[in-house]
């Protein structure tokens, strides 16, 4: 029997539920704010742009320190960093119902987004910590569909709360089920041996800093026309300075006497590094083409937020209900020929998305690609994440996972940004520049006739830019190598 810090014995499953509730939560608040952004712009009477805000925001506070966090699990305990970033959050997810204004919602979405960094990482380390190899597959299948599940739940949960309570339901649920998280994870998650080390405290602030410049820039890029921020400090003076810091980092890392932030031995491995860099397109795409979609069913074709949402089901249950099955391939086969056919497979339903989006278009023809991105998510996340993380040591599971996770987070960021520029130039195109700017108005309500055929062609035109982003990460995992189909025996430690 396999025991935990405390001579406890560590029950692998029940553990991975409770920290599954938790990380469910976290990931579902990545996309359900897109189906409210209309509501929330007219109920705290504001523009698109500082809407757009309170994704990125969060987004952004996610992004940044998982670096660090993957560390903090590994110095002080998953289990403990866990629960002090789930608390974080539930508080945060309160402060955010109760927001009166746009700039408060903004800051409220900040902390939760560093809860969300403080609780991510852990959930994987766990995993790899506590599942022999040999089992491990299934374990980050179940990891993998509920983050691609969260994904899509996300607008549909978001819709339903939206029509039957309001936009600060969206953020109130999250305080009974956090509360119900911590609960479940006080009592099944153990308490796993820590790796007490010196801790590169510059490597912190250089990460911090160099991935805060960067994805600032990029956010802020399309506010300040890509010129002038404030005297000498121009956009991509910004960006150019957060890759220099980005550059000293790396060289820290691989200079730097101690114990790194960012071990880059990771990066040995083909399958971490290739891995990483696809998570980094999926994350791209699966936040940036929520937001057309959301746009143009409640402003084109007059849906309720309940209503956009279901347009969506298709997704959920279908990626839901290959779980399972998917979870067992993955431990009985070689799963990385997977990777590529679901990426591709999710260019081909946003290319359908592209032709369909139209002011007249079958509200039944739109269920087709969102049945074709279902399936394309029930063979994505989990297999991803296996054959990307199976060569992790226990010691380097909390760096592994942060590493990972902050691609992942930082093309959900890049994503967002992207598409709220590329949606505001294609509105611009087709609208004319007040459009762009005021967003639509403060009114939640399906646009004019003369407008709709316009709107709908800018929303359907920025799903190019998601699809070519998603065939370039179906490219780079076909150079997966083979994955040892099994392994040896389950470890005697919890290390």
């Amino acid at each position: 029997m396999t025991l935990d810090s405390r001579g406890n014995a560590i029950r692998p499953w029940p553990a991975l539920w409770s920290l599954v509730l938790g990380f469910f939560m976290i990931l579902v608040d990545t996309t359900i704010v897109s189906v409210a952004n209309p509501t929330i712009m007219a109920g705290l009477d504001t523009t698109m742009t500082l809407t757009l805000w309170a994704t990125s925001a969060y987004l952004l506070a996610y992004a940044v320190p998982l670096l660090i966090t993957g560390r903090l699990g590994d110095r002080f305990g998953p289990r403990r960093v866990y629960l002090i970033g789930l608390t974080v959050f539930t508080l945060a997810s309160l402060a955010c119902g109760l927001a009166p204004s746009i700039e408060l919602l903004i800051v409220a979405r900040v902390f939760q987004g560093l809860g969300a960094a403080l609780m991510t990482p852990q959930t994987m380390a766990v995993i790899t910590r506590i599942f022999a190899p040999r089992e491990r597959g299934a374990a980050m299948a179940v990891w993998g569909i509920t983050a691609g599940v969260a994904t899509l739940v996300g607008p549909i949960l978001g819709g339903f709360l939206l029509d039957a309570a309001g936009w600060e339901w969206i953020f109130f649920i999250n305080v009974p089920v956090g509360v119900l998280a911590f609960i479940l994870a006080m009592r099944n998650v153990p308490v796993l041996e820590k790796h007490q080390r010196r801790f590169d405290w510059l490597g912190v602030v250089l990460s911090a800093v160099g991935l805060f410049l960067v994805v600032f820039g990029v956010q802020e890029g399309e506010s300040f026309d890509w010129g002038q921020i404030w005297g000498p400090v121009t956009v991509w003076g910004v960006i150019i300075a957060g890759v220099v810091v980005l550059a000293v980092f790396v060289w820290w890392q691989k200079v730097q006497k101690g114990e790194p932030l960012l071990p880059l031995e990771l990066f040995r491995d083909r399958n971490f590094s290739i891995g990483s860099l696809a998570i980094t397109t999926v994350g791209f795409t699966v936040t940036g083409m929520s937001l057309p979609l959301m746009f143009y069913y409640q402003l084109v074709r007059g849906l309720t937020p309940t209503q956009s949402a279901l347009m969506l089901v298709p997704m959920a249950v279908l990626s839901a209900a290959l779980a399972k099955p998917v979870g067992s391939f993955i431990d009985n086969h070689d799963p990385r020929r997977l990777a590529p056919i679901a990426l591709i497979l999710v260019a081909v339903g946003l290319g359908l998305y592209m032709l369909w989006l139209t002011p007249d278009a079958s509200i039944w023809l739109l269920l087709v690609p969102s049945a074709v991105l279902g399936l394309a998510n029930a063979i994505m996340w989990g297999p991803l994440a296996a054959i990307t993380t199976f060569s992790l040591k226990p010691e380097l599971a909390g760096a592994g996972s942060g590493v990972y996770n902050t691609t992942r987070q930082i093309g959900a960021v890049l994503g967002s940004a992207a598409m709220a520029v590329l949606m505001a130039e294609r509105l611009a195109a087709h609208l004319g520049a007040g459009a762009a700017a005021g967003g639509s108005g403060a009114h939640v309500e399906i646009l004019p006739e003369a407008a709709r055929e316009g709107f709908a062609r800018a929303m359907a035109e920025s799903m190019i830019l998601p699809a070519v982003i998603i065939l370039v990460g179906a490219v780079v995992t076909l150079a997966f190598k083979p994955r040892p189909v099994k392994t040896g025996p389950i470890p005697t430690s919890a290390d």
